[in-house]
């Protein structure tokens, strides 16, 4: 069916599978025979039930998740994340380690500050953060409650392709623009965790997958809502969870089953669709990319001319063409193409024909 739609290139909230919006829309006005739809449902239904007890069998099954982790579907957006984990994880020595790889892991920084002795044992900022910064172990803090990285970062389209040894230390990971693009060794994180709405689901779930002995040791003063024990005791359900949300994350999940497996199916079409961008970038005389190479990461692809104007025609004359929400973040300007899982090939295979287009006639 036509729908008229463009190929969006949005960095969160960002594109959705096709068909899963589809069965979606089919059971908008009755989920499987219910007489009512998701979104007007009580949490506490057996139906209900039946819906978040699928989500996170999904999510276990697809991202391999041991048994000693618990899966907890929340709200606030990764944001209260930073609050969260040091709130949580922070209490017995009250100090952590960083790793400054762009804005979000900056704001998980400061907010850590506020409640511990936040330490950055590596910045890339530099270099507008253009690369994961080489890492010194002797800089790493022996004693730290946690260690905390940013695994991919959106703004600035760098990714760690090797994780820190931290140790005993847990290592924290904010994975809210890379979860589910590639299979990820849950086992060698304390906590990991992620705003749905980039590659899972639309705004309003937050992921969060924490090993269970990481539980129970907050703050007395960290309130009842941001206590990971009120969630995991109440399965998620101490208050009213983002019902809609947590249901269209279980139709992405079956998505990716359905359509690749699992996710080392779903890492090489995501390479397939990352490397025909980068390889035109790579050879193109107008166009260039900004991350060095050892550093990129395959959802988020930033790139620039050289000259703001013609950066500003550029996304001008693609937003025309049905390339859209291709301007880069204001902190970095310039273009930037997330392809997320639901990004078909044809649409990154189109966009370069585009990009081919515009670099002979400018």
């Amino acid at each position: 069916m036509n729908y008229n739609r463009v190929y969006n290139f949005s960095a969160g909230p960002s594109v959705l599978p096709e068909s899963v919006l589809e069965k979606a829309a089919a059971e908008m006005m009755n989920y499987n025979q219910s007489g009512q739809s998701v979104m007007e449902m009580s949490h506490r239904s057996k139906v209900y039930q039946g819906i978040i007890d699928n989500t996170e069998k999904l999510l276990r099954e697809i991202m391999n998740i041991p048994d000693n982790y618990e899966v907890l579907f929340l709200q606030g957006g990764a944001s209260t994340q930073f609050a969260m984990v040091p709130l949580n994880l922070g209490s017995k020595n009250k100090k952590a380690d960083f790793v400054i790889t762009g804005q979000w892991a900056k704001k998980a920084y400061k907010e850590a500050s506020r409640y511990l002795d936040a330490n950055v044992v590596a910045s890339s900022e530099d270099q507008t953060f253009s690369y994961i910064p080489q890492l010194d172990e002797s800089s790493f803090s022996k004693d730290a409650d946690f260690f905390h990285i940013c695994l991919n970062n959106t703004i600035y389209g760098t990714k760690f392709s090797e994780l820190p040894n931290t140790a005993d230390v847990p290592l924290v990971a904010d994975i809210s623009s890379c979860i589910l693009s590639e299979p990820i060794d849950v086992s060698k994180f304390g906590l990991l965790y992620a705003g749905a709405q980039k590659n899972m689901a639309p705004a309003g779930v937050t992921v969060v997958i924490v090993r269970k002995d990481l539980i129970g040791n907050a703050f007395d003063f960290t309130p009842t809502m941001l206590n990971y024990k009120t969630h995991s005791d109440n399965g998620s359900m101490f208050n009213t969870p983002p019902c809609y949300c947590i249901y269209m994350c279980g139709l992405v999940l079956e998505w990716i089953k359905e359509n690749f497996g699992g996710l080392e199916e779903m890492k090489k079409y995501n390479e397939e669709k990352a490397n025909i961008l980068y390889d035109y970038l790579d050879n193109s005389k107008m166009f260039k990319g900004t991350v060095r190479k050892d550093s990129r990461s395959l959802m988020n692809i930033p790139f620039v001319t050289g000259d703001s104007d013609l950066d500003a025609k550029f996304v001008a004359e693609a937003t025309k063409n049905g390339f859209v929400n291709l301007k880069g973040h204001r902190s970095v300007g310039g273009m930037r193409a997330s392809v997320y899982n639901a990004m078909p090939i044809e649409g990154v295979k189109k966009l370069v024909e585009f990009m081919k287009e515009f670099e002979k006639n400018n």
